[in-house]
């Protein structure tokens, strides 16, 4: 997870697709500022006050060892809001893969729970341990650390690809040896034994990427902020009305999502099948769907994102696939349904999968190329230190923050040869398992994974700190393509591509998500130790939640991961089909297929290079071709929704811009983590057999006559 910020970008799984959303500033900052502009800024106190640094204001508060830091109530909140959050991230996965930071909510929430619990304490005469800053991004390591498994577990992307209900929606010839159904019991066994070697193949640089090299981590940096203001005064205030306010549109949300489901008694029912802009738009997927989770998203995102993606959807399904459909009988089979993939929906897969790729491989090669450059420079301005166990030497321009933190930071070493050991002993066990899990993934196939993992978790690692930018997903995509290539079909190559992409992208994104989580702690004075505790306690609890809220899904909603269900899963889908590519070609392409997926792939390169080249106050108006891209599969109506998230919060920034920065970020996490949590009743009514009472449908003036004569005959 990521903190949301001025100018953001996607993060390729990357958080890229299933797309997460990474920033260069965060909401703490925008806070802070707020704070100063509104209680701080007039004067009347001492004038010292002005310059006092972070530490300066928290120096007088003991800092608790490691063991103290890891509390009881530390978890059993970070496990409250796991579950909340992993219901969150399952829904917005199965739907549109899009994936807004959730980082606020979970400072904001913990923040509340914990204080309200030592309130609570403290007026019995109960209290022994106060809430600090450390126990405070405990909290928000293991919440994100859980909630990511539900992204990184793939169970809208690799994972779920692997089912029959996705294999069938595809042009293999041989699905039977390439799909494996899902279960409780072989998903959580894969979850555990491939989610923490990322841990351990980057814990041995966490001195040198967040001290000697000084990498930004700019969301690491953003949620260091947020906690550190919580625990002042002012910042307690303020942070005391952001969670009223994120209530209060929690439960407006929920309450909204219960209203909806009474109409939607039948397939098309409800609002969400309101024809807003008409009935000829609504076929062309143009409409508003009333979605609370999405109109929250489009406050999250920044509106570049939102506008791309409108424009994406409005190039595919108002121009592109109306013209497509005009060459129906030429192009493609007449006989063909539009779900077929040797049909239109081929277009909207194949042509939608080469702009992703296309955008991946220039982001892949952009990051790996400021990655060089840094080390370059580094090794220049001779920046680098040896890895020892003094640490960095003093450099009269450390600020005083600086050395406080160092100190600190390095007081609590983690042993190389325990970070070894740990590697090892959890690859030996791997490789021994996934064979059992997945029959045609052989040992040495996972071994060679293993033996490039932690270069790429490093090289990942380094650019997130660099861009904020984890290439997580990419690195599974060339996992798709290089293990599935070597299986071959007659192997199941479909399958060990996707398993192998799974190994991959675990390995790869808990690796950058720690080193992040190393940098808040730096600037929180929060022990490594307690910081790796943490995590590991976090992501095993995600590898149990995770599956067990995916599986409600999967048991409760019969029609999930097909087309036009309200739980497509559209990057299950997209994956499946590059692992087909990956290892049969392009040879079941409709027609002219091919020609449109060559020259997206490069539009994708040409429209980075020109936001890359032109002037800043250009590049801002030249969409993203990643978020383009995701509306040409699903179409255009999240798009509006986010859009119409994007422009509230336009007028309210116009009206009140330090009122919109402060509480923006509430209203939204509130918007989707109510919608988010709906979806827990709303499984357990259909697991129960209880059906909404009534179906609220739209129909035209002609086929209303018509369904008037025969309910009156």
């Amino acid at each position: 997870m990521t903190t949301q910020a001025a100018q953001r970008r996607f993060q390729g799984g990357d958080r890229h697709e299933n797309s997460t959303f990474s920033v260069e500033q965060s909401p703490a900052s925008k806070t802070q500022l707020m704070e100063n502009e509104d209680y701080g800024g007039g004067g009347g106190g001492d004038s010292d006050d002005t310059f006092q640094t972070v530490e300066m204001l928290f120096q007088a508060k003991e800092v608790p060892s490691w063991r103290e830091q890891l509390t009881i109530r530390a978890f059993v909140v970070s496990f409250i809001l796991g579950v909340l959050l992993t219901f969150t991230v399952m829904k917005l996965n199965l739907t549109t893969g899009i994936i807004p930071s959730l980082n606020v909510s979970a400072g904001l929430l913990g923040f509340f729970f914990v204080k309200t619990w030592t309130k609570f304490l403290e007026k019995a005469g109960m209290l022994k341990q106060p809430f600090t800053r450390q126990e405070n991004t405990v909290i928000q390591t293991c919440v994100v650390a859980t909630s990511g498994i539900a992204f990184s577990g793939g169970f809208g992307s690799y994972l779920f690809g692997l089912s029959s209900t996705v294999a069938k929606q595809t042009t293999e010839t041989d699905a039977a040896q390439n799909t494996k159904d899902p279960s409780l019991s072989w998903i959580i066994g894969f979850l555990f034994v491939v989610s923490f070697l990322g841990l351990f193949s980057i814990v041995p640089l966490r001195k040198i990427m967040v001290i000697d090299y000084k990498l930004v981590y700019p969301s690491g940096t953003a949620t260091a902020h947020l906690i550190n203001s919580f625990h002042t005064p002012l910042g307690a205030r303020l942070a005391k009305k952001q969670v009223g306010t994120l209530g209060k549109f929690f439960s407006f949300s929920i309450l909204w999502s219960f209203f909806q489901w009474f109409f939607t008694g039948g397939d098309g029912c409800g609002f969400a099948s309101f024809p807003s802009f008409g009935l000829k738009a609504y076929e062309n997927r143009f409409y508003f769907d009333f979605s609370a989770v999405y109109v929250g998203v489009g406050m999250i995102c920044p509106y570049l994102i939102n506008i791309s993606v409108l424009v994406g959807a409005i190039l595919s399904w108002g121009v592109m696939w109306p013209l497509i459909k005009a060459r129906k009988g030429d192009w493609y089979a007449a006989d063909l349904t539009d779900s077929s993939l040797r049909g239109v929906q081929g277009y909207r897969v194949f042509i939608s999968i080469a702009m992703i790729l296309g955008d991946g491989l220039y982001n892949f090669l952009k990051v790996i190329g400021k990655t060089i450059l840094g080390f370059i420079k580094q090794y220049k301005n001779k920046e680098v230190m040896p890895v020892t166990a003094r640490g960095s030497p003093e450099q009269s321009s450390n600020s005083y923050d600086d050395e406080v933190r160092t100190k600190l930071f390095l007081k609590d070493g983690i042993p190389v040869w325990a970070s070894i050991v740990g590697y090892v002993g959890i690859a030996i066990v791997s490789i021994a398992t996934v064979p059992h899990i997945f029959y045609q993934m052989k040992w040495y196939y996972i071994l060679v994974i293993y033996i490039f993992a932690p270069v790429l978790a490093f090289c990942n690692a380094y650019g997130c700190g660099l861009t904020d930018w984890s290439l997580a997903s990419t690195y599974g995509k060339l996992a798709i393509f290089a293990i599935g290539a070597w299986a071959g079909k007659a192997n199941g190559g479909v399958l060990v591509g996707l398993a192998a992409c799974g190994v991959m992208m675990n390995i790869v994104s808990t690796a950058s998500d720690l080193m992040q989580d190393f940098k808040t702690g730096y600037m929180t004075l929060a022990s490594p130790r307690s910081m790796f505790v943490s995590q590991i306690i976090g992501t095993a609890m995600g590898c149990v939640i995770s599956p067990c809220v995916f599986w409600l899904f999967y048991k409760a909603f019969d029609d999930l991961g097909s087309p036009d269900s309200a739980y497509p899963a559209p990057y299950a889908l997209v994956y499946r089909n590059m692992s087909i590519l990956g290892v049969e070609g392009f040879g079941s392409l409709p027609n002219n297929c091919l020609t449109l997926c060559y020259i997206f792939f490069a539009v994708a390169i040409v429209i980075n290079l020109m936001r890359d080249t032109v002037l800043k106050k250009w590049a801002k108006f030249i969409p993203l071709p990643m978020a383009m891209a995701i509306p040409f599969y699903l179409g255009p109506y999240f798009a509006i929704d986010m859009c119409v998230g994007s422009l509230i919060l336009f007028i309210w920034g116009k009206k009140n811009k330090a009122m919109a920065d402060a509480f923006a970020p509430a209203v939204a996490s509130g918007l989707i983590c109510g919608d988010g949590i709906w979806t827990l009743p709303a499984s357990i009514l259909a697991l129960a057999g209880v059906q909404p009472p009534i179906c609220m449908k739209f129909l035209s003036r002609a086929a209303n006559v018509k369904v008037d004569a025969y309910l009156s005959s």
